[in-house]
């Protein structure tokens, strides 16, 4: 693809508009660790929320739709779509909880929660085992599409895409900390949005219309590997036809995955960057605005334009032969379902290419440049400030995370080389993280949760995958939802032993953290009366819990009856989307009536 004056035009301004109000922050970044890994605790809920969506919104992201619908179908989707139960839980349950805590990172939550050793050894393994380890495969999936992309659009091999990527984002994760970040990705958003709305237009424009790819897709059609027939525009899969598809795509997503897997931006009880922007943000009441944000616009703003693109792919590009044959010079170790998205990029015109480059890098850089500050800030205050080097100034400490920074972009790029596909990708991060969702959640309720716990959780889940993988690698075959279930299930085992037969958090740890953050529920009963409330004191919950279940089922349904009803309506079923569009009124009309009732007090800013 050659890009005409005008599309570098584009390019740069798009650029300089991201990055040239991040200079700005240098400064103030510089001052201490606060302002650059958590922008001084005074971060507004909608520019948190923004950066929230933004670091979502990756150049893996569009691929990894693409090989979703691609292989099962646009209700393959629901992989991702059961994590809305995670994310509006967080908002009327967790986000709160976290903002009291008043911890730098979350990790710095384990040394408030637990007691002893295994406190500290919990904080600095995670710290390097999140920070490092897991921060860098995650951010080489991001890598790895830019690079397919790259590929695609200009024949630029892996490591050139690698230092152009690298330049760009560690210079201005190490220059500018949280700061820029954030002000980064909320112009990055815009952009995003624009580049990816006009890449489906032109897409459907390309095969004929709505009405032509609807009417294509409709009935049942093969897959691109010919294994399976699929009814590619069903939002739920078909119970009847394919059982095993449907419990891999909807039923161990919405009934077992949500609460029971960590995953980076839907961790069960928060956590990773959307805990970080909690913690950044200037008061309860934007910790809660910034994630219930979050959560509408990355389930409802986003999924459609990728979908369509996708959908598009299919009739242009039925077989992966096909996109060989249109791209003769594409590296076949790239070749796979994702690229038929930046593959559909062709039929852009002159200046839209442009924007849609910028659009890309945008995309990859607003996910980087957040994962560089997060992993750095695990890397220098939960492990090199807490284990090596406990009394330096504060100026010191930030210039170890600058070369942290550096240091995570560089392991990184090298993991690039270690993955195949975002799918492939995106199931490996499902199955490392499986069976710890449910104890990220019960260390809120339940007081015998403890710091071995952890360790348990991790080391069970972590071998459990291992040895998965190892199987696979000599033949053996294991579903992708078969191999989650056992690992939860041997993971929850080994923890739940853990907490009733290992040893105790002491009970001043635990009265010191139930005073502070007040968590709630009968799982905290004699810590509550230790601490000197009455079981009928009111004083001892600052949560409606019966109201905000009512808010969690609410917003849940006020965000799916959206998403499903913005895609009746590009399928022209306007009986379903009017139907759809009444429940979202009316859901919509009780989760404001509920947000009045719980956050409709005065805003307090204090994290006790």
């Amino acid at each position: 693809m050659h890009l005409q004056l005008i599309d570098w035009v584009i390019v740069v301004a798009s650029l300089l508009i991201c990055f040239a109000p991040a200079l700005f922050f240098g400064k103030r970044a510089g001052k201490s660790t606060s302002e650059f890994f958590a922008s001084g605790r005074s971060v507004p809920w909608w520019l948190a929320g923004l950066s929230m969506v933004a670091t979502t919104f990756s150049s893996d992201t569009p691929n990894l739709v693409t090989d979703i619908v691609r292989r099962q179908g646009v209700a393959g989707n629901w992989c991702w779509w059961a994590f809305v139960l995670t994310g509006v839980a967080t908002v009327f349950f967790f986000a709160r909880l976290w903002r009291r805590s008043g911890v730098m990172t979350d990790l710095e939550f384990y040394e408030i929660r637990y007691s002893g050793k295994a406190a500290g050894v919990v904080r600095g393994f995670r710290a390097v085992y999140l920070g490092l380890v897991f921060n860098c495969v995650i951010m080489a999936t991001v890598n790895l599409a830019a690079c397919k992309i790259a590929n695609i659009l200009f024949g630029m091999e892996r490591w050139q895409t690698l230092v152009l990527v690298g330049l760009l984002n560690v210079v201005f994760a190490a220059h500018a900390g949280l700061w820029g970040v954030l002000v980064i990705d909320m112009i990055q958003f815009f952009i995003m949005m624009t580049a990816v709305i006009a890449a489906a237009f032109f897409a459907v424009e390309h095969v004929g219309g709505l009405g032509v790819l609807v009417e294509k897709l409709s009935a049942p059609r093969a897959s691109p590997d010919g294994k399976s027939m699929i009814e590619y525009l069903n939002i739920l899969p078909d119970f009847s036809g394919n059982w095993d598809m449907a419990v891999a795509v909807f039923i161990m997503p919405i009934a077992v995955q949500w609460w029971a897997v960590w995953y980076p931006g839907a961790e069960p009880g928060g956590g990773s960057y959307i805990a970080q922007r909690m913690l950044a943000s200037k008061s309860e009441k934007d910790a809660l605005g910034a994630v219930l944000f979050f959560n509408v616009a990355h389930y409802v703003l986003r999924p459609w334009p990728w979908i369509l693109v996708a959908l598009c792919s299919l009739l242009v590009y039925p077989e992966l032969s096909d996109i060989q044959a249109a791209f003769p010079n594409l590296d076949p170790n790239l070749l796979g379902h994702d690229i038929a998205y930046p593959a559909m990029l062709k039929f852009l015109p002159v200046g839209f290419i442009g924007l849609m480059v910028g659009g890309l890098i945008a995309a990859t850089s607003s996910t980087i440049l957040t994962h560089l500050n997060w992993g750095a800030s695990y890397l220098v205050h939960d492990f090199y400030r807490r284990f090596i080097r406990s009394s330096a100034d504060e100026r010191h400490y930030v210039q170890v995370g600058r070369v942290a920074t550096i240091g995570l972009f560089i392991c990184s790029a090298g993991m690039v080389y270690l993955l195949d596909t975002a799918k492939d990708a995106f199931d490996l991060i499902l199955q490392i993280g499986a069976g710890t969702g449910l104890l990220y959640l019960m260390r809120w309720f339940w007081w015998r949760v403890n710091a071995w716990c952890e360790v348990a959780a991790m080391v069970s889940s972590f071998g459990v995958s291992l040895a998965i993988l190892l199987l696979k690698r000599n033949g053996t075959e294991i579903s992708t939802h078969h191999a989650l279930l056992v690992t939860i299930a041997v993971t929850t085992v080994c923890w739940v032993l853990t907490a009733l037969l290992g040893p105790l958090t002491d009970r001043k740890i635990l009265t010191a953290f139930y005073e502070k953050i007040r968590p709630f529920g009968p799982g905290w009963e004699s810590i509550r009366i230790e601490a000197g409330f009455a079981r009928d004191d009111e004083s001892a919950s600052r949560e409606n819990i019966p109201l905000a279940l009512v808010g969690w089922v609410t917003g849940c349904i006020v965000i799916w009856s959206s998403l499903f009803c913005v895609g009746f309506f590009l399928y022209g079923r306007m009986a379903m989307a009017t139907g759809l569009l009444c429940v979202f009124v009316l859901s919509g009309v009780v989760l404001l009536a509920v947000m009045k009732r719980l956050w409709g007090g005065k805003r307090t800013n204090s994290a006790g």
